[in-house]
């Protein structure tokens, strides 16, 4: 997340702050992600989770088949390396809507002459 470092100095306390808030809330966590991959890995859990409804549709509807099984299994292993990429990504992705936000709605700084 150190991606913002320059956007991120610019900020003061109480903006850090939010910043550390909403990204928690609005990003994903790295344990959920790996306990849905361990678990629901095959029908596309973690996939769901991570916001990528296409792929996960497509692990769903591969998992109903034998050789569509075969072909998810892979997926699910291939899937164990991506995955902390995959939310490192979505969270530097919320991170940036963030600061965009902050940066957005701050007051206007006073003039000075």
């Amino acid at each position: 997340m150190e991606f913002n470092i320059g956007q991120k100095s610019q900020l003061d306390a109480r903006e850090l702050l939010l910043l550390d808030q909403e990204v928690k809330h609005r990003g994903k966590n790295m344990v959920i992600a790996y306990v849905l991959w361990y678990f629901l890995g095959i029908l596309g859990g973690h996939r769901f989770y991570m916001g990528r409804i296409g792929s996960a549709v497509a692990q769903l509807i591969l998992s109903l088949t034998v050789i569509g099984l075969i072909v998810t299994s892979i997926w699910w292993i291939v899937d164990a390396f991506l995955l902390h990429t995959m939310v490192k990504d979505k969270n530097r992705e919320v991170e940036q809507q963030v600061l965009h936000e902050i940066f957005i709605n701050r007051p206007p700084a006073p003039n000075s002459f």
